[in-house]
């Protein structure tokens, strides 16, 4: 390790960089800023069945409407949700879908998480997701560069089955 350490101090001087090495400093505690609210609709789920992992299914991804503060614009009808109940209750979701802002950008969405039975107590526990944004050079680039959180509901209000993401940047 202390090799390692010579090898990139020597690196960082060959490429004039200053004798003395940097300090690190501890990173600031993040905040979460809104980036958008989406409002997914949902085809009829397709069963996979039983697998070695457990009980598989596919929710297709069908359309939607996603509006934040700086991007906004429709979910694409050609995304699923892949979807695996556990043996400890909780289901594993992996969403799959595509965004087009208001501007005609592309830009490739992969949201993870778990929803789990409701505790003792009855009530459910929230449900957060980690979605990783694919997007083009340009405009959006900065989407894929960030750090993100979700959280995951559902409308009741809703005519047709859906769910609410609603995403956060960590700064």
């Amino acid at each position: 390790m202390v090799f390692a350490g010579k090898r990139l101090l020597l690196a960082a001087l060959a490429a004039g960089a200053s004798a003395a090495p940097a300090v690190a400093q501890d990173a600031p505690e993040p905040g979460l800023e809104l980036l958008y609210r989406s409002v997914v609709t949902l085809g009829p789920a397709i069963e996979v069945g039983e697998t070695g992992r457990g009980m598989r299914r596919i929710i297709p991804i069908t359309g939607g409407t996603f509006e934040g503060p700086a991007i906004r614009g429709e979910i694409l009808p050609m995304g699923w949700d892949w979807q695996l109940d556990r043996a400890d209750g909780c289901t594993e979701i992996i969403a799959d879908y595509f965004l087009r802002t208001d501007d005609g950008v592309v830009i490739n969405v992969v949201n993870s998480g778990a929803l789990c039975r409701p505790g003792e107590d009855g009530t459910p526990p929230p449900v957060r997701t980690s979605p990783v944004f694919e997007a083009p050079l340009g405009k959006y680039a900065w989407l894929s560069k960030g750090g993100y959180i979700g959280t995951l509901g559902f409308d009741p209000a809703a005519a047709e089955p859906a769910v609410v993401i609603t995403v956060y940047r960590a700064n």
